[in-house]
């Protein structure tokens, strides 16, 4: 057994170094092939040729209904009535929740028993106004009486119309019970449950929040825009939207509203704008998360180089053009650019070849004018060296004489 082991131990070790001999090989074999120090090399030239250049800019925002309602009653009650719950949706004009009116009816009935009353009193105090007014023509009462009567039958009148005006109010009272749906809508929250007292909003806190619906037919996004972008931005511009919920989904945006003053979110100082979402399709909901892509300016089938290939000095772009076995610097104009390609405006024609880095036997341009340049601020400072010294010298000697 002890000698089965062993030999077990070293058919072991013969395998793995086999396999370490076989993978040194390998890589001997590839390290001759392939020349010291070579790696895959990146590009250095590029051709001028045509393409379509979009600058954009890229956002994120939050996904919310452009109409979203708070319902909470006007006026103190309990709830009798709830035939909603979260998710439903209600047309508008359905019921969303009733308050319990056996209080109200029964003020009603009450405000018409007295109403009654008033008529009658009317009546007769306009009978006995009339009769005395008859007696008063012919001189057979008093002015007094008279004037008692038509003051009871204006009084008469007025408890009329005071018992009218209480049973209009509390008619709105009970218009304020049934609390219907505004518009198309969805349920959101509902914390309140049947049987539970709530507050009108005239009350405390603004009233009980009995439920939250919204439009979810409509929606928009809420992003935040940086400052330094949002000036290219304009209202109406049209939006590329993707969901990130939704792996695929991509849809359009309208630019609905910017606004006029900046905030500062995620120490990012910016502007909250509004993106309506057009053709919304029913797996996106209030809360995702969307990612933005508006468009700001765009070059259809324009000559284009990489940005790599635009140098800059002092205010000037150029190019190393190639000319059979040596560059030659160019001036150039460019027009609208991304982050990869610049549109040529004049300096360069289709097929050209340029360098995408500088080449070291190439001198670099407007040597004249970086030495005029060098020259000018020497004399800047030598001019504002001599200054300094004078006015040293002019305060040294005031103190001197003081």
């Amino acid at each position: 057994m002890v000698i089965h082991s062993n030999m077990k131990k070293w058919l072991i070790i013969i395998v793995v170094l086999a396999a370490g001999g076989a993978g040194y090989f390998y890589w001997n074999k590839n390290s001759k092939a392939r020349p010291a120090g070579q790696s895959p090399a990146r590009p250095t030239t590029a051709i001028v040729e045509s393409r379509s250049i979009q600058f954009v800019l890229t956002s994120a925002g939050d996904i919310g209904p452009a109409d979203q309602v708070s319902v909470r009653p006007e006026i103190n009650g309990r709830i009798s009535l709830l035939p909603v719950d979260i998710g439903d949706q209600v047309k508008k004009g359905e019921l969303l929740f009733a308050l319990d009116d056996q209080d109200l009816q029964t003020d009603r009935a009450s405000r018409l028993t007295d109403i009654e009353g008033a008529k009658l009193t009317v009546e007769k105090t306009h009978r006995n106004y009339e009769r005395n007014q008859r007696l008063s023509e012919a001189k057979l009462i008093s002015q007094e009486v008279f004037d008692d009567g038509k003051t009871d039958y204006d009084l008469a009148q007025n408890a009329l119309e005071r018992s009218q005006k209480a049973l209009r109010v509390v008619d709105d009272q009970l218009s304020k019970t049934r609390i219907v749906a505004p518009f198309d809508c969805t349920v959101l929250t509902r914390p309140i449950s049947i049987g539970q007292a709530v507050s009108g909003s005239g009350g405390f806190n603004s009233g009980t929040e009995v439920m939250t619906i919204a439009n979810l037919k409509e929606m928009i996004v809420n992003a935040h825009v940086n400052q330094a972008d949002v000036t290219r931005m304009k209202m109406g511009q049209t939006v590329d939207i993707e969901v990130e919920a939704v792996p695929g989904l991509k849809f359009k945006g309208t630019v609905q509203r910017i606004a006029p003053q900046a905030t500062i979110k995620n120490n990012i100082k910016g502007f909250a704008a509004q993106i309506f979402l057009k053709n919304i399709d029913p797996r996106v909901r209030p809360g995702m998360t969307a990612n933005l892509t508006i468009p700001l300016i765009s070059a259809d089938n324009v000559l284009a180089v990489p940005l790599a290939a635009v140098f800059t000095e002092q205010g000037d772009r150029y190019v190393y053009v190639k000319k059979e076995d040596n560059f030659e610097v160019r001036p150039i104009q460019i027009g609208v650019a991304d982050f990869q390609y610049a549109e040529i405006v004049d300096g360069l024609a289709s097929g050209e070849t340029v360098s995408l880095v500088r080449p070291s036997d190439v001198p670099e341009p407007n040597p004249g004018k970086k030495k005029k340049k060098k020259a000018d601020d020497a004399k800047v400072k030598a001019a504002q060296n001599t200054t300094d010294k004078t006015t040293n010298t002019a305060s040294s000697g005031k103190r001197a004489v003081l």
